[in-house]
């Protein structure tokens, strides 16, 4: 169970958490094709095959081992090196990645978000942490919040304890004093429990959880999650 005195601070996941992911990227993916099917026909073939796609992206990350966690820059290298590969201008690679990026960001939050973001950046600071490359600003969430920190800039990802540590520190707390809610039961829970945070695992699929190590709730909405706050303060506990 939940310590709700002992939070400080609240560190929050994005991806899955706030949106479903996959779905934007499937439309983020087709607005880059047919980018690039007006513009560079050729490359558009090359792009849209996934198996082509992965080998482009390896070959970046052999070249490029420091950009593992930069997904925006893998992305626009791997549509550069398309265009050179297609013989097409690969100055077109910023405006196709621009245009995949502009979808990437127009995503459909769920239901219970924008309450959930009200509600606890009320009582919390709160601390966008990710592994991916949204644009709190462009979604339109970045009042929320008090930092994001993204592995992107950050240079490691979650479950690395570095980000869970750099998190704390941008909310001014000790590690301990943090909640950290996600959705992935390993880079999210696992990773904030190494690092003696308090954990909420968003299980909005209902799967069954995979490891000996348990959160300390479980929910399967953010309003789930803001019940409980109430409760615990009609009872007594402060939050």
């Amino acid at each position: 169970m939940l310590d709700i005195p002992r939070i400080k601070a609240i560190s929050l996941d994005l991806d899955d958490t706030l949106w479903p992911v996959w779905p934007t990227i499937e439309r983020a993916e087709k607005v880059l094709d047919a980018w690039l099917c007006e513009r560079a026909p050729m490359a558009a073939a090359l792009f849209s095959d996934p198996s082509a796609r992965h080998d482009l992206r390896e070959e970046v990350l052999q070249s490029r081992p420091e950009w593992k966690h930069n997904l925006s820059a893998i992305r626009r290298e791997a549509i550069r090196l398309a265009l050179y590969r297609s013989h097409e201008d690969p100055q077109l690679a910023e405006p196709a990645f621009e245009a995949f990026f502009a979808e990437r960001n127009r995503v459909n939050l769920f239901d219970d978000a924008v309450m959930a973001l009200e509600f606890l950046s009320a009582r919390y600071p709160l601390v966008a942490l990710s592994n991916g490359n949204a644009s709190l600003s462009v979604i339109g969430i970045a009042k929320y919040f008090t930092a994001r920190i993204s592995a992107q800039t950050f240079g490691v990802g979650k479950p690395d304890a570095r980000i869970f540590y750099a998190a704390a520190g941008a909310a001014g707390v000790a590690p301990a004093e943090v909640l950290h809610i996600g959705d992935d039961a390993s880079l999210d829970v696992l990773g904030a429990l190494n690092c003696d945070m308090q954990t909420v695992w968003v299980n909005r699929a209902d799967h069954l959880w995979p490891h000996v190590e348990m959160p300390h709730e479980t929910v399967v909405t953010l309003t789930e999650l803001c019940d409980l706050f109430r409760r615990a303060t009609k009872c007594g506990v402060a939050a």
